[in-house]
């Protein structure tokens, strides 16, 4: 098992095309800690919003009567990816995992596999 920064410093060096990452509790829409990011991306603000956007995929799965569990949600810009991985192991539950991606050097199958493998050695 590996602590939040080293996590999150494995999300941005071992992930090609990263460029920040965080550990969200969606409960508050804090971060716990965060890798990256810089003048054009505020993972502060990025956790908070990312927050609502969980919030609301799962308020809405349950007004559908879904008894399924969200894996992860891809937001895709013009120019980058935003992958939020919802935590399912023990004492996890209420995070997320936020990577951030450069559209143009990322391989998205690849980030997600990294990101799960990730989120499975994660201790929260």
């Amino acid at each position: 098992m590996v602590n939040v920064e080293t996590a999150l410093k494995e999300a941005t060096t071992s992930i090609e095309g990263a460029i920040g990452a965080a550990l969200v509790d969606y409960g508050s829409g804090m971060a716990l800690g965060h890798v990256g990011g810089g003048k054009d991306l505020d993972l502060t603000v990025a956790a908070a919003g990312n927050t609502d956007v969980v919030r609301a995929k799962v308020r809405t799965m349950e007004m559908l009567g879904l008894k399924d569990e969200i894996e992860d949600i891809l937001i895709t810009l013009g120019s980058q990816y935003h992958l939020i991985r919802l935590m399912k192991g023990r004492n996890s539950e209420g995070f997320f995992l936020y990577l951030a991606l450069d559209r143009s050097r990322a391989n998205l199958a690849m980030a997600r596999h990294q990101l799960k493998k990730i989120e499975e050695s994660l201790e929260v």
